[in-house]
């Protein structure tokens, strides 16, 4: 008989090597999979108001991180799809919230002539402090539902990781409940329950210091904007304005910002906008794959996901003239 020392070496000739992992791929979904939309709506009792929800649950019933994403200006529960969709698929609860006052009833009943001037009055301090207060009020019923025996979300939400994103003025709403200040007031509309937040055409404050706006911010964002992403006729950003943000943001948080090469306001939408060029199909692509990894990243603290943001996974989904620029705390 063999002693054991040289058993166990003869042993391990034959056994059959271990499966290599596969590597980490931010744009992979399970097969066949598609989420189908769940329509909610929570009663903001204390506002007397009404906030649409459009939700997208995982394939797996095991709690999961919940995804917030708030519509642009005259948008709706149905914005940001391309976004909800990949991101159930991914094993995220992805909830698109519907703002009135500054959703697609501004525009949908006024003359043509009329609906920029529309938009423009919509685009409002009142509106945005009310798209703040309705994040906080679904987080709450979010509370009371996870809990509630027979309801179609009980048990299927961890809301200890939380992620908040938008576009356009979405964005500005991301921006305010996940630490953007006004002024030396302080960050007045922050939510400490959201862990993690990404700003689709983020903007700078019309009024006052980008680095006080931006200096008390404590969670990781990632921005994504665009060589031609300008106010679309509504706001004064441009695409330089809203490469400002990025800089102003403290370093003691992980930050990120894309910038992807002719990219307008609506490309980082659903659909094509008025007037705008077809649209260039990597931009969707790269919008999901970094979206992704960074929520793997700091909301589930896969390290995979983070080595991938910051290696050359994520230039892999870029094309020439696209800027990445991942920069860690501390740095």
């Amino acid at each position: 008989m063999l002693p054991s020392p040289l058993l166990a070496a003869f042993l391990c000739l034959w056994a059959e090597p271990p499966a290599e992992q596969p590597a980490y791929d931010p744009l992979s979904v399970p097969e066949g999979f598609a989420a189908q939309p769940l329509d909610l709506t929570v009663h903001d009792a204390a506002r007397d108001r009404e906030i649409p929800l459009r939700v997208r649950l995982p394939q797996s019933e095991e709690p999961a991180p919940v995804l917030l994403f708030s519509h642009g200006l005259g948008g709706s529960r149905e914005g940001g799809s391309y976004l909800a969709e990949h991101w159930a698929a991914r094993g995220y609860v992805v909830v698109n919230l519907q703002h009135p006052g500054s959703d697609e009833a501004v525009w949908k009943d006024v003359r043509l002539g009329g609906r920029m001037a529309a938009m423009k009055r919509a685009a409002s301090a009142g509106n945005l402090l009310a798209r703040v207060a309705d994040v906080r009020a679904t987080l709450d019923q979010f509370e009371t539902w996870n809990q509630e025996a027979g309801h179609p979300l009980h048990g299927r939400l961890d809301l200890t990781r939380v992620g908040m994103s938008g576009h356009s003025f979405g964005a500005v709403t991301t921006q305010h409940v996940a630490g953007q200040s006004l002024g030396r007031r302080g960050p007045r509309g922050l939510d400490p329950r959201i862990d993690a937040a990404v700003a689709l055409s983020p903007s700078v404050p019309s009024r006052g210091d980008a680095a006080e706006a931006f200096g008390r911010v404590a969670i990781p964002w990632l921005l994504m904007t665009g060589t031609k992403d300008d106010g679309a006729g509504v706001s004064m950003q441009t695409p330089e304005s809203r490469r400002q943000v990025f800089p102003n943001l403290p370093p003691t948080i992980d930050r990120y910002q894309l910038v992807l090469k002719d990219a307008e306001h609506h490309a980082f939408g659903d659909v094509r906008g008025f007037g705008v060029r077809p649209r260039n199909p990597n931009h969707h692509r790269a919008i999901l794959a970094l979206s992704a990894a960074f929520w793997d990243a700091h909301l589930r603290a896969d390290p995979a996901a983070k080595a991938w943001l910051h290696g050359d996974g994520a230039k892999s989904v870029l094309e020439a003239g696209d800027e990445w620029d991942a920069r860690p705390a501390g740095k």
